[in-house]
């Protein structure tokens, strides 16, 4: 175990259960967006391993999003969040969507008032943070708490860094020797399978896409960062597809060609390319288990949604 690339994802250990629950309460919470639609589950979907399963997201009035939207899961172990990393933790993260046109379409003063407006919502917050404590600073704490327990241990190949050789099959063991032996481990590693660094998309062939997302260099500046984005992680890569951050490449064989095309220059037989995505399944954990929360009624001082465009 100590000398491969990657590590066993452990499971998690809650030590706020109070704020992890109020932190789910708000991740399902429609209201934290200007239709009163919208939520952070419905482009990090819990049913669909953390994702839309779409190109790209639906945002307020059905806008396109610009980029394929990354799984939840097993978020917390990755260097930043986004695509760009522009977000450099949870907490960052989770403050984004809320007042992007493009997607919830709110502000964070009106995100407050729709929260502060609820007395069930004050009680939780009064307990866990104190007197007149519902802000956007605590709202977000509270969703990066709840999204820090999405972890999903116990995959077959976890089992099998563990010692069970029989965990995965012959065809799993021959693609994982592949994945090593390719060069894929050296930016998919950590206990994730990645989002421990950024990486060019397209670093010795192109990779051609209509996408108009630039990468890093939207946060930097400095030329050398376009088309370079945080390596995802492959943790559950079956069940977040479609892939890239252009989200045009529905499966897994069309997406290790892609790879090892693009970024090692490299080409693999059918039988190379079945072992390798037999690996990849054996990546996907046990998914977390999460009870729907029961959210409080809005009342005559909660902002009223506004679904359709006036």
């Amino acid at each position: 175990m100590a000398k491969e690339p990657i590590q066993v994802i452990e499971p998690v250990k809650i030590t706020e259960p109070e704020k992890v629950e109020l932190g789910k309460m708000l991740f399902f919470e429609p209201r934290l967006s200007k239709s009163g639609f919208i939520s952070c589950n419905s482009c990090h979907n819990l049913s669909l391993g953390g994702v839309d399963a779409l190109t790209t997201s639906i945002g307020h009035e059905w806008q396109e999003g610009p980029i394929n939207s990354p799984t939840v899961l097993n978020a917390d172990y990755q260097l930043a969040q986004f695509w760009d990393g522009r977000a450099k933790d949870l907490k960052e993260q989770a403050a984004g969507p809320i007042a992007n046109p493009k997607e919830m379409g709110f502000t964070h003063e009106l995100a407050v008032a729709t929260v502060a407006s609820m007395p069930a919502y004050q009680a939780r917050f009064e307990a866990i943070y104190g007197k007149d404590s519902v802000n956007i600073d605590n709202i977000t704490d509270a969703i990066a708490e709840f999204e820090k327990t999405l972890v999903t241990p116990n995959s077959p190949f976890d089992l099998y860094l563990k010692g069970d050789k029989d965990a995965i099959s012959a065809s799993a063991k021959s693609g994982y020797q592949l994945f090593k032996d390719k060069g894929c481990a050296t930016c998919h590693n950590g206990p994730a399978v990645g989002g421990t660094m950024y990486m060019k998309m397209g670093l010795i062939n192109p990779f051609h896409t209509d996408n108009p997302a630039e990468g890093r260099i939207a946060v930097t500046g400095n030329e050398a960062d376009r088309n370079v984005f945080k390596v995802p992680t492959l943790r559950n890569i079956e069940l977040t597809y479609p892939y890239f951050h252009d989200g045009q490449t529905w499966t897994l064989e069309e997406a290790v060609n892609t790879m090892a095309d693009i970024q090692l220059a490299k080409s693999l037989t059918e039988e190379q390319t079945a072992d390798m995505v037999e690996f990849l399944k054996s990546l996907t954990g046990e998914q977390p288990q999460i009870t729907l929360p029961i959210l409080p009624p809005s009342n005559a001082n909660t902002p009223r949604p506004v679904p359709f465009a006036k």
